[in-house]
């Protein structure tokens, strides 16, 4: 049978033996700072938790590890050796597999086909399906897994395609297993399966690195743990010497100032509106959202904080018409709607900022004209036929209101800057007249500069008396924003923080299920 095959030696370092050791790491994209200095090591058959807020260099150090990026500094060690892990095919070949929450499974192949893709056993130069079968059974055996190695990939839950990526991992003899946020989707029982799969894993002598947003996991399977925190090393420490308390305080920093709490930027103090303008109740999708309810006032921000996968994108994607709720009522301005599309939910006064401008918020071919006026053609239209010439002229105007840098209304967008894209989207959603603007990830990507002209463009909206909804993995972000804070954890509200109470511990002790008194 061929395939790849690896054998990682261990080094005993202080009576412990290590297959793996990162040191000094280093890496910067244009205008961000990923990591700095960081360190890690692995040892043989440990599961070692990596933990942090959103955007605190988790991925990163991953990628690089399993070839996807290269690092600017530092150096990577496995089994003693210096590592030069430029691929992937590099990263693999050194034992080291990566399995990340969205799989990289080909949906319409068989568990066998899958765990085999790309290194077929062959036969006289064809594909030698009995030899790929027995092998995949052998290893869907070791796992303990009961579907069949012939079963499409498409058939299988959850729960079974993450086995097959476990498999692929074992096919290639792999010594260091990386799991990226494997319970996301997992139920109660699948998730004690996993954790099964994994104690087995580690009495064969296989290394995990284990990330994970959910605590009470780092406690149930792991041996040691490390916090990193904007992009900098916080510290390693056996989990016997940790309590959730102590890790959320090593996620967030233990130098939280009171200027970080509560909504201290906002030109009219914590102002309060009695008039409800939206309100959700009960609103659920699949179980991705689980009856989720709140209300919005006029001039309200209502800041969402979560972790990944709380919910809060599928919650506000429901809202806007981009998927249909299961269950659950909304209502605009006292009156029961349901959204049927984004278009539907546009007439009806109810915008999206989207996460993803590139991809969902902006047409990248188009002129920044034609973007502006995208959510609202009838106002610049005559008995259907569009108007070039009123186009440009409320293009025109909001980038003058918003100090958006072009050259014209007719540069094509994909050719401006982040923070001008951006702020092309929040023009189009202004000249629509939302009642209801909904901003996800506002100033992700976006340099300091920028990100201070669209949080004015977003009190503004509140000012006419608009509702806008803020979801925001930045904590001083959320903190400073937001009127009031609902804080999700795995598709529910885990609680309402107003803002002389929160803080960014209150947030991340919610965000993390350890603590449901605010709701």
């Amino acid at each position: 049978m061929s395939g790849i095959s690896s054998e990682v030696a261990e080094v005993r370092v202080g009576g412990e033996e290590r297959v793996l050791e990162m040191e000094g790491i280093c890496k910067s994209f244009p205008g961000v700072r990923a990591l700095h200095e960081v360190s890690f090591d692995l040892r043989h058959g440990e599961v070692h938790a990596l933990v942090g807020e959103n955007g605190a260099g988790k991925s990163t150090l991953i990628k690089i590890l399993a070839g996807a990026l290269e690092r600017d500094a530092g150096e990577i060690r496995v089994g003693g050796e210096v590592a030069h892990l430029r691929t992937p095919q590099a990263a693999i070949a050194t034992g080291i597999s990566v399995i990340y929450q969205e799989f990289n499974l080909v949906p319409h192949l068989s568990v066998a086909e899958n765990i085999y893709l790309g290194r077929e056993p062959r036969q006289w130069g064809l594909i030698d399906f009995r030899t790929m079968r027995q092998g995949a059974r052998a290893l869907l055996d070791r796992l303990r897994a009961s579907f069949s190695e012939t079963a499409l990939v498409n058939e299988l839950s959850v729960a079974e395609q993450q086995m097959v990526e476990i498999a692929k991992a074992l096919s290639v003899q792999s010594k260091v297993l990386v799991m990226d946020e494997p319970s996301a989707t997992l139920t109660e029982h699948e998730l004690a399966s996993l954790f099964e799969q994994i104690r087995g894993l580690k009495n064969e002598g296989v290394s995990i690195i284990y990330i994970s947003h959910r605590l009470e996991e780092v406690f149930e399977i792991a041996d040691r743990v490390t916090v990193l925190r904007d992009g900098e090393l916080v510290g390693t420490a056996p989990v016997a010497e940790l309590d959730s308390r102590k890790i959320i305080r090593m996620m967030v920093g233990r130098d939280i100032g009171s200027q970080e709490s509560g909504v201290r930027s906002r030109e009219n103090g914590e102002r309060r509106t009695a008039e409800e303008l939206l309100r959700v109740e009960g609103l659920a999708r699949g179980a991705k959202v689980k009856g989720v309810s709140f209300t919005l006032g006029r001039g309200e921000i209502l800041g969402i904080a979560g972790l990944v996968g709380a919910g809060r994108t599928e919650l506000v994607r429901a809202i806007f018409g981009a998927d249909r709720p299961t269950a659950g009522q909304i209502y605009l301005e006292g009156r029961p709607v349901r959204p049927k599309s984004p278009a539907h939910a546009i007439a009806l006064g109810i915008g999206l900022v989207p996460e993803d401008r590139k991809l969902q918020g902006l047409v990248l071919g188009l002129a920044v004209s034609s973007n502006v006026t995208l959510a609202r053609l009838g106002a610049v239209s005559s008995a259907g036929i569009l108007s070039g010439r009123q186009e440009r002229q409320v293009a025109e105007e909001y980038i003058g209101k918003l100090d958006i840098a072009t050259p014209s209304a007719q540069q094509i967008s994909r050719n401006l800057s982040g923070g001008n894209q951006q702020k092309v989207v929040l023009a189009k959603w202004l000249f629509a007249q939302s009642k209801v603007l909904i901003f996800d990830e506002p100033t992700r990507g976006i340099d300091v500069g920028a990100k201070q002209e669209i949080y004015q463009i977003m009190r503004d909206v509140a000012n006419t008396g608009a509702g806008v909804i803020m979801i925001s993995s930045d904590l001083p972000e959320i903190l400073r924003m937001s009127d009031r804070i609902m804080v999700m954890h795995e598709g529910e509200v885990a609680g309402f923080l107003r803002p002389e109470e929160a803080t960014q511990e209150r947030i991340m002790t919610l965000a993390t299920g350890e603590d449901g008194s605010a709701k």
